[in-house]
């Protein structure tokens, strides 16, 4: 009986066997989606200790970032966060991962930032903070992702060009 269905003799029986297999098809991919949704696409990145390592960069900056399950205390080069970034606004941008993915004061952060100034620094280390999220919890990469915070800032300093005064300002110009 299916060797009957199988074989073509007419054209009428291949628009039949044509009409089932999208069905067929589309049925098959629809739970392959549903398997592939549940499980998470990337598996948990962890050291011996229990912590999440990532680099983050930003300008002249190289952040060291390390992230493990505690109470919400971020140490930067040996000191508390209010400490090394004393302005506001330097600790809201270390701040955004953690208000992005609804995890503040869930994390411990210990970071070592060298190269650049402090605002350069701030986003090395919010960048390493996105990508040790992203490690620790897979599930929440699309959502640091979606935020923009997993691309690294590549915009830097431009270097100074010969018979310039910088980069791009000519010398003063002299008539006379």
């Amino acid at each position: 009986m299916a060797d009957e269905k199988n074989t073509v003799s007419d054209l009428s029986d291949l628009k039949d066997i044509a009409g089932d297999a999208p069905a067929a098809d589309a049925i098959a991919a629809a739970e392959g989606a549903a398997e592939t949704s549940s499980a998470p696409l990337r598996e948990q990145e962890v050291d011996a200790q229990g912590r999440a390592y990532a680099t983050g960069r930003r300008k002249d900056a190289v952040a060291r970032v390390w992230l493990k399950p505690g109470s919400g205390q971020v140490t930067v080069n040996g000191r508390d966060q209010e400490v090394y970034f004393a302005r506001p606004t330097l600790r809201l941008v270390l701040n955004q991962p953690f208000q992005v993915t609804e995890r503040e004061g869930q994390y411990d952060i210990v970071a070592t930032v060298k190269g650049g100034g402090l605002s350069g620094q701030a986003g090395a280390v919010k960048h390493g903070i996105s990508q040790a999220l992203a490690k620790y919890e897979p599930a929440l990469r699309s959502t640091v992702k979606a935020a923009g915070f997993l691309t690294r800032d590549s915009r830097v300093v431009e270097r100074k060009k010969y018979g310039r005064a910088k980069a791009r300002r000519s010398f003063q110009f002299s008539k006379r």
